[in-house]
């Protein structure tokens, strides 16, 4: 509490105000005039200027706030006081912050109320962040002591945190875009509109029942399906291999499985035109020998699955290894101990346990592909997506951000589907496998009946994703792709060329601005994402609390709207005032940490699925509090769900497409901005060779945050591979 209170003072008193055109880490604005100049001016001084007088009433929740000192958390005025100052400051600072804009009142009974205003407001600083933490905080704190979670402190205040985060970063921008729906031409709102974009044929059409086309919404949910399914099991296959057959070369695997992951959508898509299109190499060499003549059968349903596929996989993976290794070998071992061979024990002990990494497998696997529009963009053809369908109703001729809001809402209501689907087929029964008790069990091979099937899918998959980065690298050090082939690394040699002076290394390539910004950006969003992802799973996992429900869907629903629409609708909602981030890399970082927060999210459920309570309850009966067990207890079970949270956000971060179009700027340029810049002016050597450097550094991140972060070890022996002798 004192925390909070001193923070909010500092906010008050010391802090700019409003953003600073430079950055606040900047430090410039220290020796620019500061505090006097209203630029860098901190509440209390912009207040002495009389200017922006409605941040006056601050003052009386600031005050409230320090009659809660001395008190004791068991007398009631102590909740009261907390409540009030937090509440009252924390609307009041809202409601001034949307009610006054760049051009004075934004409202026009304001205007009537008051009049015209003559003075503006800018979008918030750091200064009146941290008050609105500091209310935020005081008000949950309030709302502890009155008793709310059995009064836990740690537990109320991460509910409102990520409550207002949830609601400041992916409902409000979403909601700006989707009123869009309901807009027409003159700027009123209409009904009618809305039903005829809604009922498009374009939309829900099925020519492809009597040999035509069938409508975006259809299309959308066939090939998700479809993904989904194929996805979860080849993660589930390759996890098997991972932990379950003894397999001497997981590390090679597991890197083999994360490189689709780690790739620019449209370069996979241009690997597979170059081996399948019309004139690629397979293509040639089976016309050749059967003497067919080639089509053009990649482009439309076969293209996007095998793509979509391809890069996917590696998500059910992630998520599945941790579920895989979580299952209790003492359990599986049990069985055996009861006459169960490996197959049984597979069939009714391991495998129903992993249910919940499967449902999540395959909800994550379904939401990619319907939010994905890299891969239908290179390779779609006449095959019509909802992805592809927003992008052109945004960035193409037509320009309708009213059929763009339409599409989102059904592409939203198939995953909020599937979201409720998956929660049916899981439904009530527990899934805990990992108790307080010591565990020092192996986990079982695969029985060899479904050894032999999963290791031919593995290497068969496995080969076909080594032929098709083999493409890609070869792709980077030609002349021409396809047509000069003529070995050469001029194009590394331009986009990342240095020279060595005597004030240092200078960066002289294209494509160095770019590069740094991108792993910056990315290093400062992943561990973000990971943490937000993995308290709110601790917190769906672990706590009752009224509207959980809503909170578990709001956490989601950012991960169900295609990146295009999350871009648009940021530079909707954060281009003016209170939050004006528009052209800064903040706005990167927190679109990437809300865009990827739900694979933490996910993971972080199916992991928590099988820890047992009684080791929340045994820590808690020993003294310590919900922070202690959950960073000392918790935490360190979960390490495959970090993992897999950091390594997901940092790549994706750096492979972003949808949203970072719209939301780069002249100072901020990402790494798949500038390739899709060299795409559109035919240089494809370039944009292909930075591709490539952008695998090699991701590979080289997901090795560190391996090590960093290490393995789960429930068993206390270690089970051996082939050809190693007991001892």
């Amino acid at each position: 509490m004192i925390f909070w209170i001193v923070a909010g003072w500092i906010g008050f008193l010391i802090l700019p105000w409003y953003g600073l055109e430079d950055g606040f880490l900047s430090l410039d604005w220290l020796f620019d005039g500061y505090p006097s100049d209203k630029d860098y001016a901190p509440a209390i001084f912009l207040v002495g200027q009389k200017e922006k007088l409605w941040l006056v009433p601050l003052i009386i929740p600031l005050i409230g706030s320090l009659f809660a000192l001395g008190r004791k958390k068991s007398d009631p005025s102590y909740a009261k006081v907390l409540i009030l100052s937090g509440a009252f400051g924390f609307a009041y600072l809202i409601a001034q912050g949307f009610g006054i804009g760049i051009r004075g009142f934004n409202f026009s009974w304001l205007t009537t109320l008051f009049g015209d205003l003559e003075d503006r407001q800018f979008g918030m600083g750091f200064g009146a962040l941290i008050v609105a933490s500091a209310f935020l905080f005081l008000l949950t704190q309030g709302i502890a002591a009155r008793g709310a979670v059995n009064g836990d402190v740690f537990v109320v205040s991460a509910i409102g945190g990520v409550i207002v985060i949830v609601t400041t970063f992916v409902f409000f921008p979403i909601a700006k875009m989707l009123i869009a729906a309901f807009v027409t031409e003159t700027g009123s709102y209409s009904a009618s509109m809305f039903a005829s974009k809604f009922f498009d044929s374009r939309l829900w059409g099925l020519g492809c029942l009597t040999g035509g086309r069938c409508g975006a919404a259809w299309n959308s949910l066939f090939l998700a399906i479809l993904v989904g399914s194929l996805t979860t099991v080849l993660g589930l296959v390759f996890a098997l291999v991972v932990t379950r057959s003894g397999f001497r070369y997981n590390r090679a695997l597991r890197a083999l499985t994360v490189l689709p992951i780690i790739t620019p959508p449209f370069v996979i898509g241009l690997a597979l035109i170059l081996l399948f299109g019309l004139s690629g190499s397979v293509t040639r060499i089976i016309a050749d020998i059967f003497g067919i003549q080639p089509t053009r059968w990649l482009y439309g349903l076969p293209g996007i699955l095998i793509a979509q596929t391809l890069a996917f996989t590696p998500i059910a993976f992630l998520v599945l290894i941790g579920v895989v290794e979580g299952v209790s070998p003492s359990m599986e071992e049990a069985a055996q101990t009861l006459r169960a061979n490996r197959w049984q024990t597979f069939r009714t002990i391991s495998l129903p346990l992993m249910r919940p990494g499967l449902a999540n497998a395959f909800l994550l696997g379904f939401i990619e592909s319907m939010a994905d529009f890299g891969n239908p963009l290179v390779l779609g053809g006449n095959f019509d997506v909802l992805s592809t369908e927003i992008f052109f109703a945004i960035v193409g001729a037509q320009y309708d951000q009213g059929r763009a809001a339409v599409l989102a809402l059904v592409l939203l209501f198939f995953t909020l589907s599937a979201f409720y689907a998956q929660r049916m087929w899981l439904g009530k029964k527990s899934y805990t496998t990992v108790s307080g008790k010591g565990d020092a069990g192996v986990h079982p091979l695969m029985p060899k009946g479904l050894a032999i099937p999963v290791f031919i899918t593995a290497g068969a998959w496995a080969l076909f994703t080594i032929v098709v980065y083999g493409m890609i690298l070869y792709g980077s050090v030609v002349e021409l792709w396809g047509v000069n082939n003529t070995l050469t690394f001029k194009h590394y040699i331009t986009a990342f060329s240095l020279r060595f002076e005597e004030s240092g290394i200078r960066w002289t390539g294209s494509a160095w601005d770019s590069f740094w910004t991108t792993i910056y950006i990315a290093a400062a969003a992943a561990p973000l994402t990971a943490i937000v992802g993995l308290i709110t799973a601790y917190l769906l996992t672990r706590q009752n609390f009224i509207g959980k429900n809503a909170f578990e869907f709001g956490t989601m629903l950012s991960f169900a709207i295609p990146g295009t629409v999350i871009g648009v609708s940021y530079i909707l909602a954060f281009n003016v005032p209170p939050i004006e981030i528009t052209g800064t890399g903040i706005i990167l970082i927190v679109s990437f940490i809300f865009r990827n927060m739900p694979v933490g999210v996910r993971a972080g459920i199916a992991s928590m699925s099988q820890l047992d309570k009684s080791l929340d309850e045994s820590s808690l009966t020993l003294g310590a509090n919900s922070w202690q067990t959950f960073h000392k207890i918790i935490l360190p079970l979960l390490k495959p769900a970090i993992l897999a949270a950091l390594v997901y956000s940092f790549v994706r971060a750096m492979t972003a497409i949808s949203a970072v179009i719209f939301l780069v700027s002249a100072e901020y340029d990402m790494a798949t901005s500038y390739i899709i810049g060299r795409v559109e002016n035919n240089d494809y050597g370039l944009a292909i060779a930075y591709s490539t450097t952008l695998i090699f550094v991701m590979l080289a991140a997901v090795g560190l945050l391996q090590f960093l972060v290490g393995r789960t070890k429930i068993g206390r022996r270690t089970q051996f591979t082939a050809g190693e002798k007991h001892e």
